[in-house]
């Protein structure tokens, strides 16, 4: 079921949820198949995962959630479907805000609802053009 997750096969993983499937199963590392589909980008997957009652908030053994896993993967739309469906952005270390922060994601720190006491000292920086790699012609 963990792979049909990452794989987007929903057919089998829905059909098995609506069998009686825990929607909130887990694996060895605490990835319920919402989080799995989420950082693998499954948008309408997530959404129906969602609809069967998966957790949008719940963490993994590395305290990751979901949401911060949508956007370090850069999947806007499931980041979009996620905060619709009440996903906290503060949740987790690093939280999505945090995790929007240090990827230089501006677009997804506004739909997070951020404001600048989420960032704290602690969290790393994002990198300018210039240290990523640019060919300096940037200004």
């Amino acid at each position: 079921m963990f792979d049909a997750a990452r794989n987007n096969n929903g057919a089998l993983l829905l059909a098995a949820i609506d069998a009686g499937l825990p929607a909130n199963l887990t694996n060895a590392q605490g990835n319920t198949l919402l989080m799995l589909a989420a950082y693998s980008g499954h948008v309408n997957l997530v959404e129906e995962l969602i609809a069967r009652g998966g957790d949008v908030d719940a963490l993994n053994d590395n305290l990751q959630s979901p949401i911060a896993g949508a956007v370090f993967k850069d999947y806007d739309d499931v980041v979009h479907v996620l905060a619709q469906a009440g996903a906290d952005p503060r949740k987790g270390k690093p939280t999505a805000i945090e995790t929007a922060y240090m990827f230089n994601r501006k677009q997804l720190l506004e739909t997070l609802g951020a404001t600048s006491d989420d960032i704290s000292d602690n969290v790393p920086k994002p990198l300018s053009s210039y240290e990523a790699g640019s060919s300096g012609t940037e200004k």
